[in-house]
């Protein structure tokens, strides 16, 4: 599964995707916007596992999966152009730039989320054109990551309550969506998709773990988005509960759980070593001697 290849597969379709939404039609400054809030590319982390998945279970429609990748990579951009904002996170940098509330404003922001919100669906939805009932899974599969009552759009809610759940909170902020991920991989390639839930959810809490860490530990040069921000808005983090070695050793144990949780598929084993390679990825740099 060479990263190369998948990150070309990736970086092709929201390219592709982006086209169709910013053409000479287009409002000129929102279509600048979207493009803002795509490119350049950040790690990926989810389309990745999407794509990770369905070659593990034989990848045999590469243009629906594709497409999957695709629209949980735009969903993902979406949350984080609208979780900048000011009502939420009010953060001025993401990925190293210019937040998009703070490089074209706080209107063009929120247009640019909820466009990308539905170019996501419609990149879903053309996978039809290889196999209607795998795009129509697909489009269900994005819908409860990102909608109500589990998904991302919960997670932000929770984040308004008085006294949230935190399992809840912390499972629908992050989980919902590397969960969708990896079920719209095996559903792209025809097989059981739920049984893949568990290998998302455990690799999104550690990816939350992990955050928390680089939100503790880190500096905004080293990540491209505010740091501290946990202890300035009060939300729980996995460093101030266990300390940096309880978090770090929570964060190798939580990939080790995904590793384990893979469904039998013709690349299982693969996959599994795969996954526990991105353990390194996952662990900030500064947290890794604590884990040792």
């Amino acid at each position: 599964m060479p990263g190369e290849d998948l990150s070309q597969r990736i970086e092709e379709a929201l390219q592709k995707a982006l086209a169709r939404a910013t053409g000479p039609a287009a409002p000129p400054l929102l279509a600048k916007a979207l493009n803002h809030s795509v490119f350049p590319s950040g790690q990926r982390i989810r389309p990745r596992l999407t794509l990770s998945v369905a070659l593990a279970c034989g990848d045999d429609q590469p243009l629906v999966s594709t497409s999957a990748a695709a629209a949980i990579e735009l969903l993902h951009c979406a949350s984080l152009v609208h979780d900048d904002m000011p009502c939420f996170d009010n953060a001025a940098i993401r990925r190293g730039k210019a937040s998009v509330h703070a490089a074209y404003g706080e209107p063009l922001a929120l247009l640019a989320g909820d466009a990308l919100i539905v170019l996501a669906f419609e990149t879903a939805a053309l996978a039809a054109v290889s196999d209607p009932l795998r795009a129509v899974s697909l489009s269900t599969i994005i819908a409860r990551a990102v909608g109500m009552p589990h998904g991302i759009v919960a997670g932000q809610g929770w984040e308004s309550e008085v006294s949230p759940d935190l399992a809840l909170y912390q499972r629908a902020k992050t989980g919902s969506l590397f969960a969708g991920a990896a079920i719209a991989g095996a559903a792209a390639a025809g097989h059981a998709a739920e049984p893949w839930g568990m290998l998302g959810y455990r690799l999104g809490e550690a990816y939350q773990v992990a955050d928390d860490i680089r939100d503790v530990m880190c500096s905004e040069k080293d990540i491209g988005k505010p740091v501290g921000q946990d202890k300035s808005l009060g939300r729980p983090n996995a460093v101030h509960e266990l300390g940096a070695r309880g978090a770090a050793l929570k964060l190798l144990s939580l990939v080790e759980d995904a590793a384990e949780s893979i469904p039998d598929c013709v690349g299982a084993a693969a996959l599994k070593a795969q996954i526990r390679a991105q353990a390194s990825r996952f662990l900030p740099k500064e947290a890794a001697q604590h884990a040792a």
